[in-house]
């Protein structure tokens, strides 16, 4: 792997927000936004834009990197079997929720992960409206991170007893068959919301304001940079089987929790596929 600097990728995309995604924002017409798959997934000029802004510094700062964007996989989806074999890949979510984007709401991120030899070693959630990172390499910790060189390291709560937990539950993608009991079980739990972007997912769990997270689809874009940095403030990530998240993972779906034991908690009582 070439030297890696995960303050410089960073500072890329912090720049990428200011020259494409922020002007954007509020500022879209409707020849902006396009549907994609479906009327839920969008892809906007802001998307496509700062992919291609980061695009072209990953090129410059990492010739040797596979780089990996959502959009991107959308036009070439064999990109997606590169990355499980490539040395090194650095992956991108432009404007990680999308719809919020285009609804002018203020909740949405950027977010790159680095993958080397099919291990996540580095993840960065970026958030255009404060203006600061979460962001981890692995071993190292997680930490909360401002333009002025402030930083924080991150630690997950202590969660409580299951009917005083809050977590974020993403059930779009959650098998049909297993929704409406999953619905019916997450009325043991205090608060169950979704941001509808992940990234905000994670750093909530990250920085500790909520004590669990859940997800079935798992394009890595979305979930790499979240998982490692999860983990590295001592979060437990497992798939919804006990197994261990990979970046060539595209289901089996996620429960990120504060321990091992609470993980198993709400395997069992919440996430009865």
């Amino acid at each position: 792997m070439p030297a890696f600097d995960i303050t410089r990728l960073a500072t890329i995309l912090r720049d990428a927000a200011k020259a494409e995604i922020l002007p954007r924002f509020r500022r879209l017409d409707d020849g902006m936004v396009r549907q994609k798959s479906e009327a839920i997934d969008l892809v906007t000029e802001a998307d496509e834009a700062a992919e291609r802004f980061i695009g072209a510094a990953v090129k410059q700062a990492w010739p040797q990197a596979l780089f990996v964007g959502e959009e991107s996989v959308a036009a070439d989806p064999g990109l997606l079997d590169r990355l499980d074999a490539a040395d090194f890949a650095i992956i991108v979510d432009p404007v990680d929720g999308t719809a919020n984007f285009a609804a002018g709401l203020p909740l949405y991120a950027t977010m790159a992960s680095v993958v080397v030899k099919g291990e996540t070693v580095a993840g960065i959630i970026y958030d255009p409206m404060g203006d600061d990172w979460v962001l981890a390499e692995r071993g190292a910790g997680a930490f909360m991170r401002f333009p002025d060189g402030r930083s924080q390291r991150l630690k997950v709560a202590t969660a409580p007893a299951l009917a005083q937990m809050v977590g974020h539950v993403s059930i779009t993608f959650m098998p049909g068959a297993s929704k409406p009991l999953i619905l019916q079980n997450l009325a043991k739990v205090r608060v169950a919301a979704s941001y509808r972007v992940a990234g905000h997912d994670y750093r909530t769990f990250a920085t500790g304001h909520c004590h669990f997270v859940a997800f079935n689809k798992l394009m890595p874009w979305d979930h790499l940079a979240g998982c490692l940095i999860a983990e590295e403030a001592g979060g437990y990530v497992a798939r919804f089987d006990g197994s261990p998240y990979l970046p060539s993972h595209r289901d089996g779906g996620l429960i990120i929790a504060t321990d091992k034991d609470n993980w198993a908690l709400l395997r069992r009582e919440i996430f009865t596929l």
